[in-house]
Order: C-alpha cells, then sequence, then structure tokens
C-alpha cells in the first residue's frame, strides 16, 4: 500500500482490521478524532507507538508531553508542519 491508497481508506467509516495499530492511530488522527487515535497507542511501550504518540501531543498543542514521547521514540521534534509529519509518519509505517 502506498500513501495515496492510504488516503483512499480515509473515505471508509472505520480503519481496515489489516492496519498496523500505528497506522489505524494515524487513520482516526486524519479523520479528526484525536482522541479514538491517542487510544490506540496511549498502553504500548514501544519505539512506534511513542512516536505517533508525540505526534499526537504535538498537534494537540501540549509541547511538554510531545517532547517527553519524541525523547522516548530516540527522536526530536521535527521542523515540519502538522500535515507533512502525519504523511511522513504515514509513509514510515506503510514501509515497515
Amino acid at each position: 500500500m502506498n500513501i495515496t491508497e492510504f488516503k483512499k481508506l480515509l473515505e471508509k467509516d472505520s480503519p481496515d482490521a489489516h492496519l498496523s495499530v500505528q497506522l489505524r492511530a494515524l487513520w482516526y488522527d486524519a479523520k479528526g478524532d484525536w482522541h479514538k487515535a491517542h487510544d490506540q497507542v496511549d498502553q504500548l511501550g514501544d519505539l512506534a507507538s511513542a512516536r505517533i504518540h508525540a505526534y499526537l501531543h504535538r498537534k494537540e498543542g501540549d509541547t511538554w508531553n510531545a517532547n517527553y514521547w519524541y525523547a522516548k521514540a530516540g527522536e526530536k521534534l521535527p521542523v515540519l508542519s502538522l500535515d507533512q509529519e502525519w504523511e511522513t509518519l504515514v509513509q514510515r509505517f506503510l514501509a515497515v
């Protein structure tokens, strides 16, 4: 699947079952459901989920919490717009 195909999934009412938890979180985020997106990764301790968690807190406007999760993911707050970060993350997790 590529990012164009992933964006096509946004026309559906629910995410495809085969999507990873990280991609499901990004799907819910794109659909405007921040809380459901956050629920997907909130209790997970892996680096990939921490990275999504960081993005979601950045989007929420909670910079302190976002920086905490970026550090947990071994990364720094990117110098990208939120839209660019979302696309970068989708591409990253589609490639896994």
